[in-house]
């Protein structure tokens, strides 16, 4: 329930951010945990990233900037079990998820022409590690969710792409760009389970948290779409 309301916030707020923006893509993402951080995690983060621009680039001054926020899960474990002690006979399944949810200010140099444009990047922000578990019934609906722990970590470093077009501009069409990129982003410490850290007991649980700094390497393909004719060839 959390992480679907958090996501849902962060759509909205896109779309809101979205009317100032002169640019906006989404990605698919893998993170790959790299340091410390991979000394505990040893999953591919799978999510998705979205960032919003709010100039383009010019030939004097080949340089943009925006927003970036991005969604990755790096662990989950499923089970199923009793509804209550006293219901053993319905059966619910149990899963728990370990998320990062990280946003950043995002700054490229980009040239403004070319069907080719590669860039170079850098980010400054934050990640938010949480881990929630949900109850949902044999028929996938939700019945209860919890955050059973989460912890924030600084997060900046910087990356690089290429982007190519793949139509317009013209009158009536907004230039369209498939963006492939890779960032490393460095992290503070911060505290955080992983797969196997929640330890259940009839009646009791038990959390056994990771403590590391949280960096971050990640591979990104997608799509970028840019509203303003500035960008055009």
């Amino acid at each position: 329930m959390y992480k679907r309301n958090l996501l849902l916030f962060l759509i909205l707020n896109g779309f809101a951010i979205s009317s100032f923006a002169q640019s906006a893509g989404i990605n698919f993402t893998l993170g790959f945990p790299s340091g410390e951080f991979k000394d505990h995690v040893k999953r591919t983060g799978i999510g998705i990233s979205g960032q919003f621009m709010f100039f383009n680039p010019k030939p004097a001054l080949p340089f943009s900037a925006g927003l970036n926020v991005g969604y990755l899960n790096y662990g989950s474990e499923s089970r199923l079990e009793p509804f209550s002690s006293t219901i053993p006979d319905v059966t619910v399944e149990v899963d728990r998820s370990n998320n990062l949810l990280n946003f950043h200010v995002l700054f490229q140099l980009i040239p403004p022409s070319g069907t080719v444009r590669p860039y170079i990047e850098g980010l400054f922000g934050g990640a938010y590690l949480f881990t929630e578990t949900s109850i949902q019934s044999r028929g996938t609906e939700e019945v209860a969710g919890s955050t059973n722990f989460d912890d924030f970590a600084w997060s900046y470093g910087g990356g690089g792409g290429f982007m190519i077009q793949v139509s317009g501009p013209s009158e009536d069409l907004s230039s369209i760009f498939i963006d492939i990129k890779a960032r490393y982003l460095l992290g503070t410490e911060a505290e955080y389970l992983k797969e196997g850290s929640v330890i259940i007991e009839p009646g009791r649980v038990f959390y056994n948290p990771s403590k590391s700094k949280t960096d971050l390497i990640t591979a990104n393909i997608g799509v970028i779409i840019y509203f303003s004719t500035l960008f055009s060839n």
